[in-house]
């Protein structure tokens, strides 16, 4: 049986890189299944990272939100407005400066968060089938060895910011 050339030719664009080709193939492949994961949750991609920051993080700006998402802020309000409705995180005005607006996520996404770290776990049992401790130990390694690639400067890792 022939495997689909959707997922194994290589475009004759990308023969100069063939790995970061495969990387973008993957990385397409992982948000898709994410999403689907997340999807029965009553998650949109992407609110998982920005409610994986609120447990983290605790209460925190909506302005320091939108530099650590590395997002346009009207994605990130939409996204807020979105868990607000959801009763998953709650707004309210900074006590040290009124103009500015405090975000945390509210006890009741308690079951949430238990929900999101199944469904991480899942993904990631899915994704690595068929490889040993060992290669996934290797993989992860050399996946942070390109992340630090990419990573040059911090302004490029919203997350080391």
């Amino acid at each position: 049986m022939k495997a689909d050339p959707a997922c194994t030719d290589l475009p004759s664009a990308a023969l100069g890189g063939p790995v970061s080709h495969a990387v973008s193939r993957v990385a397409r492949l992982h948000r898709i299944t994410a999403g689907k994961l997340l999807k029965g949750l009553g998650l949109y991609p992407g609110q998982e990272f920005l409610m994986m920051y609120l447990w983290d993080a605790g209460a925190v700006r909506q302005s320091e939100l939108i530099k650590t998402m590395d997002l346009d802020p009207s994605t990130v309000t939409k996204m807020l407005q979105r868990l607000e409705q959801t009763g998953h995180v709650r707004r309210s005005p900074d006590p040290d400066d009124r103009r500015a607006v405090l975000v945390e996520a509210t006890d009741d996404s308690c079951a949430l968060h238990t929900a999101v770290e199944r469904a991480w776990t899942n993904l990631e049992e899915h994704t690595l089938a068929g490889l040993d401790a060992a290669e996934r130990e290797e993989l992860a390694r050399l996946l942070g060895k390109v992340e630090a690639n990419l990573c040059q400067e911090t302004a490029d890792c919203p997350e080391r910011r």
